[in-house]
Formats: structure tokens, sequence, C-alpha cells
């Protein structure tokens, strides 16, 4: 597939099994309910999917079993991006850019493994440029993870030049921002898709081209029907997106476990393991059981006002 990846796009989670591998039944349940429910594409291989603890096996694994599943129905793009030195994650990469994605995801911190500012940066960008495949489409995550890299206005415009760039997955949660990098963006392959649930209407609303935030894991269909339906039913995506962007606060629960306990009440997967988080979310987390009951008939209640 060609040009720029948009949209709503869900940040996978990974089902493991009961011990601790990657439950690939559930894997496929997983990526036909993400697409049965208006995902626009699938971001593979990425924090939600904490891939910081699988091997870079699983990782390549992970992503080669989405764009088999997927069949192509929507693009796959993924990441993968851990590595600390320059040559391990040229491996690392390029590997990850042969498994059949739409799209590679570079990771930003990774670029400035030490945070020394655009002078590292731009080197290790220019250096992955030459190593990567030319004809791999290319993006950019700002995972907060290990630590937070936004990229300056410099570094931005540098990766709208390049041409190489489908996507950003824009992590600074500042509306004027984001909105200001989707009009530099004007004119080249790059889409800026926004992450914060908070402003995820908004900015479809002001013409950001998607949104790619750890909500999409309970309600792809709901961010879905504002980005297509919202402008012509203002009232109604104004009360949606206030409840959507309170149900985001549920990452503080766990993530992404509590969003595994979401699907395993629906029946999408069938078991809560994570490597990421260890304990258990309904000993730390007073009413948990309730805060998710709320959560489902809230969504099933503006599931029934959308139907109307």
């Amino acid at each position: 597939m060609n040009g720029k990846i948009s949209g709503i796009i869900p940040v996978m989670l990974t089902p493991f099994d009961e011990a601790g591998k990657i439950d690939w039944a559930d894997m496929e349940t997983l990526i036909e309910w993400y697409i049965a429910n208006g995902s626009n594409a699938l971001f593979a291989v990425c924090q939600s999917s904490e891939m910081q603890y699988l091997s870079i096996e699983e990782r390549v694994e992970l992503a080669r079993f989405t764009v088999k599943i997927t069949n192509g129905r929507i693009p796959v793009v993924a990441s993968g991006h851990i590595a600390q030195s320059r040559m391990d994650q040229f491996a690392e990469l390029n590997v990850m850019a042969d498994t059949g994605i739409d799209a590679l995801v570079l990771v930003t911190n990774r670029l400035d493994t030490g945070n020394t500012g655009s002078e590292a940066f731009k080197s290790n960008f220019d250096a992955l440029l030459k190593e990567l495949p030319a004809d791999m489409p290319l993006g950019f995550y700002e995972c907060p993870s290990p630590e937070l890299r936004l990229l300056t206005d410099d570094e931005f415009q540098m990766t709208c030049d390049s041409g190489r760039f489908s996507v950003l997955k824009d992590v600074s949660c500042e509306m004027g921002l984001l909105m200001r990098r989707v009009d530099m963006a004007k004119g080249s392959p790059l889409a800026v898709v926004n992450a914060n649930a908070a402003i995820a209407w908004p900015a479809l609303k002001a013409g950001a081209p998607g949104f790619c935030g750890i909500t999409n894991n309970y309600t792809p269909d709901l961010y879905r029907w504002l980005q297509d339906c919202g402008n012509s039913h203002p009232e109604l995506a104004r009360e949606l997106a206030a409840f959507l962007s309170l149900s985001a606060l549920t990452e503080s629960y766990g993530y992404p476990v509590f969003a595994k306990f979401y699907l395993q009440r629906l029946g999408v997967i069938n078991n809560i393991g994570s490597r990421a988080i260890s304990f258990d979310i309904r000993k730390r987390y007073k009413a948990i059981d309730s805060i998710l009951d709320n959560l489902i008939d809230g969504i099933e209640i503006f599931r029934a006002k959308i139907s109307e």
C-alpha cells in the first residue's frame, strides 16, 4: 500500500497465554475485532504491544502474523525499535522492514538516546535513512518510554522534507503544536496522527488526519464515528467526546492489563496476562470491576444513541 497512513489506528495489544507466551489464536481474534470495529490501520509492535518485553524473534513474528491476518484489508505499521546502539538498531529495523508491513515506525528517543539534542538526532536520522530500504515507507513515534522525545520544529521539517515518512504518532498532547505540525506537513507524504484522547475530537474537527490512542483498544468504532460523522452531529459528538476523554483515564489503572480485562469481558481474548504489569490490578485499584462495568455501559449507551 502507498500513501499516508491515517484515520483510526489502534495501538495493538499482545495477548499472552497462561504460560506467558504469545497466544496466536487470541491474536487473530483481536485483529479481526479491530477490523470489524472500524479501524483504518493497525499499529503492531508498539509500546501497547509490550515491545520492550518481546524478543526480536517475537517482535518480527508479531508483525508478520498481523500482516498475514489482515491480508491487505487495512494497512499495518510496526515498530519494535528498542535497541540502544546504532548497529543493533540497524539490525532490528531491517529485519522488521522485511515482514511485509506497510510502514516501519522509528522511535524518536532511539535517535537521541543520551537526550543530547538535535545534532545527535540528525546524525542518527541520516544514518538510519541510508541503512534502511529506500522503498520502505517510514513513520515516527514519539514513544514516552523510556523517555519522551518530541521532535523539534526543525527535526519535524527535516522529516517532512525527506519524503520518506508516511505517519507520525504525535504524543505532544498539545492542540496548538499538533495542528501546527499538520499545517507544516501539507504537501508532504506525512500524516500527523494525534495520540491523546482528551483532544481527539477537537483535533479531528480541526482537520487532524486521525487518532492513534490507547482507547482505540476499547472503542475504535466510536472514534471512527467521530471521524466520519461527528461534524454532521455536533451535539452528540460533543457528548461522546467528553465520555471518551474521561474513559481514557483508565490508563492509570494498570494499562495494558485494564484494556485486556475489558477485551476479556467482551470474549475477544482469554487471558489478561502482561509482561509489563506484574501486579494484580484488582488488588491495587479499588472497585476496578465497577469501573469496567460503567465503561461498558457507557459505551453501549453511546452506540445506541448513534444507531438512532
